[in-house]
């Protein structure tokens, strides 16, 4: 394909006449809300849904969804199963190694430990994160037992159920849950900020589409349609661009 140079909606309509044939399978995970989920109606819903479906009417690309287990996210992009990921998934060293990445379109933020109680060990006793993320990435690099597991969902359990003594994610995970507990979990320590915000992860040799969605995420900073959003699925407190 022909090397794209151009910027904002010069690019756009570029990459839309070279993609318009083909379908663009955007991976997920569908279980880490409200960055994506899964619905009542059994339909992928939430913040990365909303935003992938608005870049792809931008390119004017046809773009099809596919849920995928978060511990194969990555191995099934480079096997060519899908052609993005748009899962949560924070723009690190270690994954830009493997593969290739757009600016962020979630600023930096920060994580943060819940547990059942304000003396909840979360510096030396057990903590749950989920397997593959930079949460247990950092959890294993201190002094707290790491206990990993396959979904967002059971880490929290393991605090419920007092396997662990804390859960360590994403702060914007974990406070809806925090505040629909009762008090039955609240956050302890400080937060930790970590990675380099989150961004849609390609291929490397799909230099083009990183490009366009690259391009389009950058024009959704300016117009202020991605802070829009932001603001809608995670609060006014949220930092914006």
């Amino acid at each position: 394909m022909k090397t794209l140079m151009m910027t904002g909606a010069a690019l756009a309509l570029t990459a839309s006449a070279a993609f318009a044939q083909d379908v663009i399978r955007m991976g997920t995970e569908g279980a880490y809300p409200p960055y994506n989920y899964i619905d009542d109606n059994g339909e992928l819903a939430g913040f990365e849904i909303e935003l992938g479906n608005e870049l792809c009417a931008r390119a004017e690309l046809t773009c099809e969804w596919v849920s995928n287990d978060w511990d194969s996210i990555i191995p099934n992009l480079v096997s060519s199963n899908y052609d993005t990921i748009m899962a949560g998934m924070s723009i690190t060293d270690e994954r830009d190694e493997v593969i290739d990445f757009t600016q962020n379109y979630y600023p930096p933020t920060e994580s943060a430990y819940v547990g059942a109680s304000e003396e909840a060990d979360f510096e030396g006793g057990v903590v749950a994160a989920q397997t593959a993320t930079i949460q247990a990435a950092h959890v294993a690099e201190g002094g707290a037992a790491l206990i990993e597991f396959a979904t967002p969902e059971e880490t929290v359990a393991a605090v419920r159920n007092g396997e662990a003594d804390a859960v360590f994610a994403d702060y914007d995970f974990l406070k809806p849950i925090v505040d629909a507990s009762g008090g039955e979990l609240m956050f302890v320590g400080d937060p930790v900020p970590l990675g380099g915000g989150i961004g849609m992860g390609l291929r490397e040799s799909d230099t083009e589409l990183k490009e366009t969605f690259d391009t389009i995420i950058g024009e959704m900073k300016e117009d202020g349609t991605l802070n829009e959003m932001l603001v809608k699925w995670f609060g006014e407190e949220i930092t914006t661009y």
